[in-house]
């Protein structure tokens, strides 16, 4: 059980990833070593798999480490992700995705980084899978899709679609949210002012089950969304906010 507050919240959104639990989770607590401040909420997205009770199993292994929040149907990943930092203890929010593509090694170097910055400060730092494991099609797709949304927003971000990012909860919970808005963090960070910092990172095969997002879906969905967020970036107003103190 934790000893210490939790500061570190990894917040995982999952459906149907029944036989990637128990590895990624070995994983993560191995790589936390002897760090006791940290938490691991798998959101279970309506799966029809056995993925809530390989988590519950897992949090009766690891009390106070391993928690389930669970959706009683799939509403996405965007509000699986919104669903795990709203309840996080963590002031640090870690994501990650369920199918074990993301290596814990990199989560320690993007948590380092994230701690390098002031208390209270609005910032994410960004996973970048130079080398990614999938198909040439796929990766084609991906790199089409990143030209086209960096020029658009200038969110300084190579590759948005990495489920592998930092940022506190404060500043999360502080942007608008809307469905696939986990796919523009960046975007919506920087345009309240914050900083973003890209971190290269590596990218492994999936083991088990299959992916649960097709191409076709996400670029329609992606076109709106992405309209959507020029918009907000458009109307952002950060003004220097003083306080002002009476003459005594």
């Amino acid at each position: 059980m934790n000893l210490l507050p939790v500061h570190v919240s990894a917040v995982i959104p999952a459906k149907n990833e029944a036989e990637n639990i128990e590895p990624l989770v070995s994983e993560i607590i191995e790589q936390f070593g002897s760090r006791n401040d940290f938490e691991i909420i798998y959101v279970d997205d309506g799966s029809t798999d056995s993925t809530a009770d390989k988590v519950l199993l897992l949090s009766l292994k690891y009390p106070g480490i391993v928690r389930l929040v669970q959706h009683d149907f799939s509403v996405g990943q965007s509000t699986a992700i919104h669903s795990g930092v709203s309840l996080a203890k963590g002031e640090l929010i870690v994501t990650l995705d369920a199918d074990g593509q993301n290596d814990p090694v990199d989560m320690l170097a993007l948590i380092n980084k994230g701690e390098s910055f002031e208390k209270g400060a609005d910032y994410c730092v960004a996973g970048y899978r130079r080398m990614r494991k999938d198909t040439q099609w796929k990766r084609l797709q991906s790199r089409i899709a990143n030209k086209i949304r960096s020029r658009l927003l200038n969110d300084n971000t190579p590759d948005t679609g990495c489920g592998l990012k930092v940022f506190p909860k404060h500043t999360f919970l502080k942007l608008p949210y809307f469905d696939h808005m986990h796919r523009f963090l960046p975007a919506l960070i920087k345009r309240q002012g914050g900083v973003i910092v890209v971190m290269e990172v590596s990218h492994r095969n999936r083991q088990f089950g299959q992916s649960k997002y097709g191409m076709w879906g996400r670029l329609s969905a992606g076109i709106i969304d992405m309209l959507g967020v020029i918009w907000l970036q458009r109307r952002a107003k950060l003004p220097n906010i003083s306080e002002i103190y009476p003459n005594e």
